[in-house]
C-alpha cells in the first residue's frame, strides 16, 4: 500500500523532470590572468638593448575545451622590431625531467645571469645577479618554457599528472604551448628554433618531428648536453654500451685530477681523448662483448688498460668485472683523499661520505647551483619581471608524476623522431655541444647517438658539434660561456638564412 501511494509522486517528479529546462552546458573556464608585461633595457658591448619582458601561464586545453594545464613562461622580445616576420624567435626549456627552464635562462640565453665563481663553484652568499654578456637577446627573441610539473606550471587536477609526466604528454603539451604562442602573438611566419639542455635535449628532438606533423617546420634546433638514446646511459645488467660511451670521460675526469699514468698525464687533453676514444670502441667493446668468454689473461690485460684509461687500481676494476659504473667512479677516483668527483660537472668536488661506501653522499656539482639559482630567480621573477605568486617555484622535481617513458620493454629513444624531421624538413640545422666533463650525458654517447641514426643523405651537412672544457652545464663557467654565445651566434645566422 505504502508502494501505490508512491506511484504518483515518482511520476509527477519524473513529469517535473521531463518539463524542466535543460540546463546549458557549462562554459569552458576562463583563460588564466593577462600576462605581466615589463619594458626593459640592458647594456651589451656598450650598446643599449631595449627588449620587452612577458611573463604569464598559457592555458592548455583538452578536445573538449577544459583547461588541463596552466605553463608559464617568460619571453623576451627584441624592441623596435620592424617585421617580425624577419625576427628569429627561440622556445628554450631544461630536462630532468622535472627541471624548471631556469638553467639555460639564467646561466646562458637571458638577459640577467647568476653571478657563480668563474669556474662555475658555488660562491659564497648572499647571492648576486648580474647583466649577461653572453645573451642570446641580440640574435633571437627567447621564450623560456616550464613544462607542467616544472617551475610555476600545473596540471588543473591531480589525476592529470599522470598525463603531462610522459615522454608523450610532455612533447604534445609544449607543442600545443608552441603553437599558441605563434598564434597569440603573430609569430608563425618567424624563424623558429629549440634549445633544450639534458633532458630538454630529449625532448627538443621528439619535439622536432611532432610539430613538422603540425605544420611547424623549425630552422634549427640546439642540444645542449645531449641524450637522445637512453640505452646509452643506462647501467642496466647485460646492457655494456655504457661501460664503452662513458670511458672518455672518466679519462678526462683522470686526467684534470692528474691521476692517469705519467705517460697520458703529460699529453694535452684532446690527445689523450683520442686514444681512449679508439679503445673504447674497440679493445674494449671487444673485450665487454665477449663477456664469460675472456680468458684470465685477456681478463688481466683488459684490466690493466682499464686502470690506464681510468685511473682506478688495477685490482678494483677487476674486482668490478671490468665495468665500472658511473657513482662508483666518482666515489673511488680519489678516495684515498676523501674527495668525491661531481657527476654534472667532474672537474667539481666535494668530501666523501664518513662511511666506506661504494657511491657518493651527494653531487658536489649539484650542490654548487641550486642554491644560488634559486634564490635568485625567486627573487628576479618578482622585482624585475614583476610576477608574484606564493606557489613554490619547483626548480628540479616536487611537481611532477613518477616519469612514464613509453619505452614498452625497451629504451626510451626519441632519435627516430630526430631522424624523420630531418627527412621531412631538409633545411633544418642542428647544433649538438657537449662538455668532455660531462658524467650526466657524455659526448662520446652524444656522437654514438648521431652516428647511428641512418640520417638522410646530405642531413649530416647540416649538422655542428662542438665540444668544451667544461661539464654538463657548460656556461657556468665564464670561458665556455663565451665560445658558446660565438657558437650559438654563428649557427643562429646559418640556420636563419
Amino acid at each position: 500500500m505504502i508502494r501505490n501511494l508512491l506511484i504518483p509522486f515518482a511520476l509527477g517528479a519524473s513529469l517535473w523532470a521531463q518539463q524542466a529546462p535543460v540546463p546549458a552546458p557549462p562554459k569552458p573556464p576562463a583563460d588564466p590572468a593577462p600576462p605581466i608585461v615589463k619594458h626593459q633595457e640592458i647594456t651589451l658591448n656598450g650598446k643599449v638593448l631595449k627588449y620587452t619582458s612577458t611573463t604569464g601561464l598559457m592555458p592548455i586545453r583538452n578536445g573538449s575545451g577544459e583547461i588541463e594545464a596552466t605553463i608559464f613562461y617568460m619571453a623576451y622580445t627584441l624592441d623596435g622590431v620592424p617585421d617580425t616576420k624577419k625576427r628569429r624567435l627561440m622556445f628554450s626549456f631544461n630536462g630532468g625531467p622535472g627541471s624548471a627552464s631556469v638553467w639555460l635562462h639564467m646561466g646562458a640565453l637571458g638577459p640577467k645571469r647568476v653571478r657563480m665563481m668563474d669556474n662555475g663553484a658555488l660562491p659564497p652568499a648572499p647571492y648576486q645577479l648580474e647583466t649577461n654578456p653572453a645573451t642570446w637577446l641580440d640574435e633571437t627573441d627567447l621564450v623560456f618554457i616550464d613544462p607542467v610539473g616544472t617551475g610555476y606550471s600545473r596540471a588543473t587536477k591531480p589525476e592529470l599528472n599522470k598525463k603531462f609526466s610522459s615522454v608523450k604528454g610532455d612533447i604534445e603539451s609544449v607543442g600545443e604551448f608552441i603553437r599558441l604562442y605563434l598564434g597569440r602573438n603573430s609569430r608563425w611566419l618567424s624563424p623558429l628554433f629549440l634549445v633544450g639542455e639534458s633532458y630538454g635535449t630529449t625532448r627538443a628532438a621528439g619535439l622536432s618531428g611532432h610539430l613538422i606533423e603540425k605544420g611547424i617546420a623549425l630552422n634549427g634546433v640546439l642540444l645542449i648536453s645531449t641524450v637522445l638514446n637512453f640505452q646509452t646511459l643506462s647501467f642496466d645488467q647485460g646492457n655494456d654500451l655504457p661501460y664503452e660511451l662513458f670511458l672518455p670521460t672518466y679519462t678526462a675526469t683522470a686526467w684534470y685530477h692528474k691521476k692517469l699514468p705519467a705517460d697520458l698525464q703529460q699529453k694535452d687533453l684532446k690527445t689523450v681523448l683520442h686514444e681512449a676514444e679508439q679503445w673504447a670502441a674497440g679493445g674494449y667493446a671487444q673485450v665487454l662483448g665477449r663477456g664469460d668468454l675472456l680468458t684470465a689473461e685477456e681478463r688481466t690485460a683488459a684490466a690493466k688498460q682499464l686502470a690506464r684509461f681510468t685511473g682506478l687500481p688495477q685490482k678494483y676494476v677487476e674486482q668490478s668485472d671490468l665495468r665500472v659504473e658511473i657513482m662508483k667512479f666518482i666515489r673511488e677516483l680519489r678516495r684515498d683523499e676523501n674527495v668525491t668527483a661531481g657527476r654534472l660537472d667532474s672537474r667539481l668536488t666535494g668530501p666523501s661520505p664518513r662511511e666506506a661506501t661504494d657511491s657518493a653522499e651527494f653531487d658536489p656539482s649539484m650542490t654548487a647551483i641550486r642554491p644560488p639559482y634559486t634564490a635568485a630567480f625567486n627573487y628576479y621573477v618578482r622585482t624585475e619581471l614583476g610576477y608574484e605568486s606564493d606557489l613554490d617555484y619547483f626548480i628540479l622535481g616536487g611537481g611532477i608524476a613518477r616519469w612514464n617513458w613509453g619505452d614498452e620493454n625497451r629504451y626510451a629513444d626519441v632519435s627516430e623522431s630526430l631522424r624523420s624531421a630531418f627527412a621531412k624538413n631538409p633545411h633544418m640545422k642542428l647544433y649538438v655541444g657537449a662538455g668532455y666533463y660531462d658524467l650526466a650525458t657524455p659526448y662520446f654517447a652524444a656522437g654514438y647517438t648521431l652516428n647511428h641514426m641512418k640520417l638522410p643523405a646530405g642531413a649530416k651537412d647540416n649538422i655542428r658539434m662542438h665540444y668544451y672544457e667544461a661539464g654538463h652545464m657548460y656556461y657556468i663557467d665564464v670561458t665556455p660561456l663565451a665560445a658558446l654565445k660565438r657558437d650559438a651566434a654563428s649557427f643562429i645566422r646559418w640556420a636563419a638564412q
